[in-house]
């Protein structure tokens, strides 16, 4: 198998489950529990706020953890919608977030919040003009990711968070795709909430956080007990949050070595598959872009079908987000950026970790090409196109 989803998740690290085992069956009390059984729980947790922290700049007191991304997301959004409404009931976000972000402002504006969705460019990076016109003196809030889950390209956090600051705007990014991938200093980026996820950085599904800058007076996400400071309540997830501290810890530690290797093999399956394969485009920015990221359209074919033809040959990729997974209607990130819903629906997602290598990007190309040929075979848009004209090679 040649896995190449790791935007979807990541293989949890052998590391990170080893962490873990002690917090289910040795250690297993409750954070809560004032015993030391209950004690060791909540030693571990507080290592893993700590951990978390220091990866981000933040103190410990600012890591929230949640159930994941979403729920960061959500918890952020909604939280700060109603903590600040007397201020102001609008919110300025982009057309190409995770549902996650675009769906709870779909909840909020029927709630009688107002919401402007900013436009990108053909790149997929956030129009700052544009984002700094749409603010107004009622504005409370702007959500904008890190980095695209789907076309991977980097948004301008600093000068967005320059802008909000400017303004007494609050700013949240949702860098699920980023934290542990690339640095983060939430202060020298002027961030006030940020989202994260454990399992897209080799930790284990379920467990998320929500950075949420001191002095923030959000109101409770889930109301119960007074756990995460009483602003999250339930019982903490402690194997779940230890193997997400250890995650982090290991992201740290090979950051740099894993970003310039990702690179290198990102850079070399881009240049490959131009080569190879014509009636192409690659989405997103060429190099401002998460170092494992590589999404193409192709030309003449469905995105359905490449994904199942490369799944009989063992190779597992996406044709964008996981979340939306079945769904008939073309990315919206790709629509944003102006493509057409032709090429939207053939485009495909590769998404590599430190274990890929050069080897299995040839084999993948290869495949490609072959499922390719077999798929414009059949295609009568690509007969009449061929018989039309003798095209370039690449689309624009």
């Amino acid at each position: 198998m040649i896995y190449l989803d790791n935007a979807a998740t990541t293989r949890t690290a052998p590391e990170v489950v080893e962490a873990m085992l002690p917090f289910f069956s040795e250690n297993y009390g409750n954070a809560s529990s004032i015993y030391g059984l209950g004690s060791a729980s909540k030693k571990a947790l507080n290592q893993a706020r700590r951990t978390l922290a220091e990866a981000l700049g933040a103190r410990q007191e600012e890591i929230y953890f949640t159930a994941g991304g979403s729920e960061a997301d959500n918890w952020a959004l909604k939280a700060a919608a109603e903590t600040y409404k007397d201020r102001g009931k609008h919110i300025v976000t982009t057309r190409i977030e995770h549902h996650a972000v675009l769906h709870t402002c779909a909840y909020l504006e029927k709630q009688g919040y107002e919401v402007t969705y900013v436009g990108v460019d053909e790149n997929g990076i956030v129009r700052l003009e544009e984002l700094e016109a749409a603010l107004r003196p009622d504005t409370i809030l702007i959500s904008v990711m890190f980095a695209n889950n789907e076309v991977g390209t980097l948004q301008p956090i600093k000068e967005i968070g320059q802008i909000a600051h400017e303004q007494g705007i609050l700013f949240h990014t949702d860098a699920v795709q980023a934290f542990g991938q690339l640095p983060i200093r939430v202060d020298e980026l002027h961030i006030d909430m940020l989202s994260a996820s454990a399992h897209k950085v080799n930790g284990p599904k379920g467990v998320g956080c929500l950075y949420i800058r001191s002095g923030l007076k959000l109101g409770s996400f889930i109301h119960g007990g007074a756990q995460e400071r009483s602003r999250r309540a339930g019982t903490e997830n402690v194997p779940g949050i230890v193997g997400f501290g250890k995650a982090i810890e290991r992201a740290v530690a090979i950051m740099p070595e894993k970003i310039e290797r990702e690179k290198r093999l990102r850079d070399y399956l881009i240049d490959l598959i131009y080569e190879e394969i014509p009636y192409c485009r690659l989405n997103g920015d060429r190099d401002r872009r998460l170092p494992g990221n590589v999404n193409f359209s192709f030309q003449f074919v469905e995105g359905e079908s490449v994904l199942i033809m490369l799944d009989m040959k063992g190779i597992c990729a996406s044709s964008g987000s996981a979340c939306t997974s079945g769904a008939l209607d073309p990315s919206h990130v790709l629509l944003a950026m102006g493509l057409s819903h032709e090429l939207a629906h053939g485009s495909l997602r590769l998404t590599l970790s430190e274990e890929n290598t050069e080897e299995e990007m040839d084999a993948v190309v290869e495949a490609l090409k072959e499922i390719l040929g077999k798929l414009r075979a059949m295609s009568p848009l690509y007969e009449d196109f061929m018989k039309s004209r003798k095209g370039e090679g690449h689309v624009q």
